[in-house]
C-alpha cells in the first residue's frame, strides 16, 4: 500500500513539474511578443512567482533585473515595489540578510506611499521572518504580528502560514510556550487545507514538543503519534528525531515496555544514520529508564557514552540531562564527592542557559512600517480666520482658567489636611490592633499549654490503663510459677517444660517498662533530640544481631538491601524505632517469611524501609497503629504486646522533623517506611 502512495506521489509531482514547465513557456512566449507596457510588467511578474516557487531563483534573478528597469521607466510603482519584494525573497533563501532587508525596505517604502496594506503586510511577514532567523525574536514578533489581521481577513492561506510558523517560533524562542502552542495549532490548520506535508510534520512535532514542555504528557504522545503516521519509511532523520522523544514521554508514566520498545528503535536508527544528536538523546533516555528499574550499572554504561558525545554536539540541553541524571546515579551508588560535583556542573550549566534565554539578541531598533492615511482635513485661510478666538473670548477664557487653578489649590490643601487627619487616625487605630494581636498571642499560648496539657492528662490516663493490664498479666503469671515451685507443687520435669514461657513473660514485662520509660520521657520530661550525621547502615546491622536469635528460632529469611547513607537526627532515638519495627517485623512473620531492610534517596532526604511478607494489617487496624491509645495483636506465635511501640516510634520520629507511615495489606505483609533529613532543616 504505501509503494502505491509513493508511486503516485511521484506521479503527481511529475506532472505537476511538467504543468509547471508549461506554465513557463507559456507565460515566456507571451512575453516575449507584447509591448513595453504595464501588461508586459504584470506577465513578468507572474513567470517571476512561478521560477521562484519552482526554486529557480537564478531564471527569476534575470526577470527581475528586465521587469525591474522597464517597470521603473513606466513609474509603474505597484510593480516596482512587487519586484523588489521577490528579490529580497530570493536573497532571503539564500541567507543574504543584508541584501535582503535592503530590497524588502525599498518595497516596504513604496507600499507604504501608495497605502497598499497587503503589501505592507507581506513585507513586514517577511521581516518578521528574517529577524527570528538572526535571534532578534521580539523585534520579530512585532514585524509578525503587524502582519497577521490583514492576511486573516483576506484569507491569505500561503501568507498566513509563514507568519503563524514566524509567530510560533517567536514565541518559543522568547519563552511564551502557551502563544507558541497557539500559533502552531493554527499554522498547523492552514497547513492541512494546503496539503503542505513537510508543513504539517514541522507543526505537529512542535505541538507535541510544547505540550510535553506543558507536562501534558499524554497530549504530547497523541502528536507524536500523528507525526509517525506522516512519515513514509524511507523517512528515517524525522523518526530518528521522534521515537526517543515519544520514549521519554512514556517514561513520565513508568510505562516501561512502550518505553524500551521506541528508545531502543530510536538509538537503533540514529546509529544508522549516525545522527549525534538523535544518539546522544536515546543514550539520555535509555539511561533514565534503567535508573528507574534500578539496574546501575547499564545506566552507567550508558550515561558514559552519552557524555562523550556531548563533546561533539552542541546541545546544552541534553548536555544538562545527563548531569542530572549523572547526580541520581551517583547518589544511588553513594558516591557523593561525585554527585556534588556533578550538581555543581549542572546547576552551572542550567544558569548560563537561563541567562542566554532571558537576554535575546539585538541588532537593530527600527519598528514595522504600517498603512498611514492622511485624514486630517484641510483648511482654507478663510476658515482659519473664522475659527479664531476674538480677544474678549480670550480675556474670559483666561479668568476661567485662574478661577479653576485657585480652586484647584484650594481642594489640594483640603485633601491634604484630610490625608494628615487620616494618618493620624490610622496610627491610632495600628497601634491598638498591634496591641490586641498581642494580647491574642497571649492568650491562643495560654489556650495551648492548657489543651497541651489536658491532653497530656489524657494520655497518662490511657497509658496508666493499658499498663495496669499488661504488667499485671506478665508478673502475676511470672510469680505463679514462683509460687508453685516454692510449694514444690510441680516437679522439676514439669518446671523445665514452663520455663520458655516463664522466659517470654518475664521479656513481655521488660519490653513494656523499657517503652513506657521512653515514651514516659518524651511526654514529661520535653524530650530533646540531640541530632547528629550518622551511616544508618550501621544502626541496621547493630539491630539485625540482636534480634538473630528470635529470627533463627522462627527460621525468617533476613535480607539487607541497605547502602551506605546517612541521616541527621537523634541516633538514640531512631536505634529505639527501627529495634521496634524489627521486633514487630519478626513477631508478625511466619516460617519461612523474608524481612527486608532498605534506604534510598527521597527528595534529597533518605527513606527507610523495614518490610516483612507477613500476616499483614488490615485497613480498619493500620488506621488504631500510631495513636497514643496503644493498640496490640498477638503475633504468629502468640507473642503478645505491649501496644505502646509504634506510639513512641511516632513520637520520636516527629521529634527528628520526619514522618512515619505503614502500607500494608492482610495476608501479604507489611512495609514500614520512616523519611529523615540528611542535613539539618531550615528552620
Amino acid at each position: 500500500m504505501k509503494q502505491l502512495i509513493t508511486l503516485t506521489a511521484l506521479i503527481f509531482s511529475l506532472l505537476f513539474s511538467n504543468a509547471q514547465t508549461k506554465e513557463q513557456d507559456s507565460l515566456a512566449i507571451q512575453l516575449a511578443f507584447q509591448k513595453q507596457d504595464s501588461a508586459k510588467v504584470d506577465t513578468s511578474i507572474q513567470l517571476i512567482k512561478s521560477f521562484y516557487f519552482s526554486n529557480d531563483y537564478k531564471k527569476a534573478l534575470l526577470y527581475i533585473d528586465q521587469s525591474e528597469r522597464l517597470s521603473s521607466s513606466l513609474e509603474y510603482h505597484k510593480a516596482t515595489a512587487e519586484i523588489k519584494y521577490y528579490k529580497a525573497l530570493i536573497y532571503t533563501q539564500k541567507d543574504d540578510y543584508y541584501n535582503a532587508l535592503d530590497y524588502y525596505k525599498s518595497s516596504l517604502r513604496i507600499f507604504t506611499k501608495l497605502n497598499d496594506s497587503l503589501g505592507i503586510a507581506k513585507v513586514n511577514n517577511s521581516i518578521g521572518l528574517i529577524e527570528i532567523k538572526r535571534g532578534n525574536y521580539n523585534k520579530g514578533l512585532r514585524y509578525s504580528l503587524s502582519a497577521i489581521d490583514i492576511f486573516e481577513n483576506k484569507n491569505l492561506r500561503h501568507e498566513l502560514s509563514v507568519a503563524y510558523n514566524n509567530l510560533s517560533e517567536a514565541y518559543f524562542n522568547t519563552n511564551q510556550v502557551d502563544k507558541a502552542l497557539e500559533f502552531n495549532l493554527k499554522a498547523l490548520d492552514v497547513r492541512k487545507q494546503l496539503r503542505d506535508s513537510a508543513g504539517i510534520i514541522s507543526s505537529t512535532k512542535n505541538i507535541a514538543k510544547l505540550y510535553s514542555m506543558r507536562k501534558e504528557h499524554r497530549k504530547a504522545i497523541e502528536y507524536y503519534n500523528i507525526v509517525l503516521t506522516y512519515l513514509d519509511e524511507n523517512d528515517i532523520a524525522n523518526r530518528g528525531d521522534i521515537l526517543p522523544c515519544l520514549g521519554e514521554e512514556y517514561l513520565q508514566f513508568n510505562d516501561y515496555t512502550n518505553a524500551t520498545t521506541y528508545l531502543l528503535e530510536g538509538l537503533k536508527i540514529n546509529r544508522t544514520i549516525d545522527n549525534k544528536e538523535g544518539i546522544l538523546k536515546s543514550l539520555n533516555n535509555i539511561a533514565q529508564l534503567n535508573l528507574q528499574q534500578k539496574k546501575v550499572k547499564l545506566a552507567e554504561y550508558q550515561l558514559n557514552e552519552a557524555f562523550t558525545i556531548t563533546k561533539t554536539v552542541d546541545n546544552d540541553a541534553l548536555l544538562l540531562k545527563n548531569y542530572k541524571l549523572r547526580v541520581a546515579l551517583d547518589s544511588m551508588k553513594g558516591n557523593y564527592k561525585s554527585a556534588f560535583n556533578s550538581q555543581r556542573a549542572y546547576h552551572t550549566l542550567k544558569n548560563k542557559i537561563e541567562k542566554e534565554n532571558a537576554t535575546p539578541i539585538i541588532f537593530e531598533d527600527d519598528e514595522p512600517l504600517e498603512v498611514k492615511i492622511d485624514t486630517t482635513d484641510t483648511k482654507t485661510p478663510i476658515e482659519n480666520n473664522q475659527s479664531t478666538v476674538n480677544n474678549k473670548e480670550y480675556k474670559t477664557l483666561k479668568y476661567i482658567t485662574y478661577g479653576l487653578a485657585g480652586l484647584t489649590v484650594l481642594l489640594f490643601l483640603i485633601m491634604v489636611s484630610l490625608w494628615v487627619s487620616k494618618k493620624s487616625k490610622n496610627a491610632v487605630i495600628k497601634s491598638l490592633k498591634d496591641k490586641n494581636k498581642q494580647y491574642k498571642l497571649q492568650n491562643d499560648s495560654i489556650l495551648e499549654q492548657t489543651t497541651h496539657l489536658e491532653e497530656m492528662n489524657q494520655v497518662k490516663d490511657r497509658l496508666f490503663s493499658i499498663v495496669s493490664h499488661d504488667l499485671k498479666d506478665s508478673i502475676t503469671s511470672v510469680k505463679a510459677f514462683l509460687d508453685l515451685l516454692k510449694e514444690d507443687s510441680i516437679s522439676q520435669e514439669e518446671f523445665d517444660q514452663l520455663i520458655p514461657e516463664l522466659s517470654e513473660n518475664a521479656d513481655n514485662a521488660a519490653a513494656l517498662l523499657l517503652n513506657l520509660l521512653n515514651w514516659s520521657k518524651s511526654q514529661m520530661q520535653n524530650l530533646e533530640p540531640k541530632p547528629e550525621l550518622f551511616n544508618i547502615q550501621d544502626v541496621f546491622r547493630e539491630k539485625m544481631n540482636l534480634i538473630e536469635k528470635k529470627v533463627e528460632q522462627k527460621r525468617i529469611i533476613m535480607l539487607d538491601e541497605s547502602i551506605k547513607d546517612f541521616a541527621y537526627a537523634d541516633r538514640s532515638m531512631i536505634e529505639i524505632v527501627i529495634q521496634n519495627l524489627l521486633a514487630n517485623a519478626v513477631k508478625f512473620s511466619r516460617v519461612g517469611d523474608v524481612i527486608t531492610v532498605s534506604n534510598r534517596d527521597k527528595n534529597g532526604n533518605i527513606l527507610i524501609c523495614i518490610e516483612d511478607t507477613g500476616v499483614g494489617i488490615s485497613e480498619e487496624n493500620q488506621k488504631k497503629l500510631f495513636k497514643n491509645g496503644g493498640f496490640t495483636t498477638r503475633g504468629t506465635n502468640a507473642e503478645k504486646g505491649t501496644g505502646l511501640g509504634l506510639s513512641i516510634c511516632k513520637e520520636l520520629v516527629e521529634l527528628n522533623h520526619g514522618n512515619i507511615w505503614v502500607e500494608s495489606e492482610e495476608n501479604l505483609g507489611s512495609k514500614f517506611f520512616i523519611e529523615l533529613p540528611k542535613a539539618k532543616p531550615i528552620s
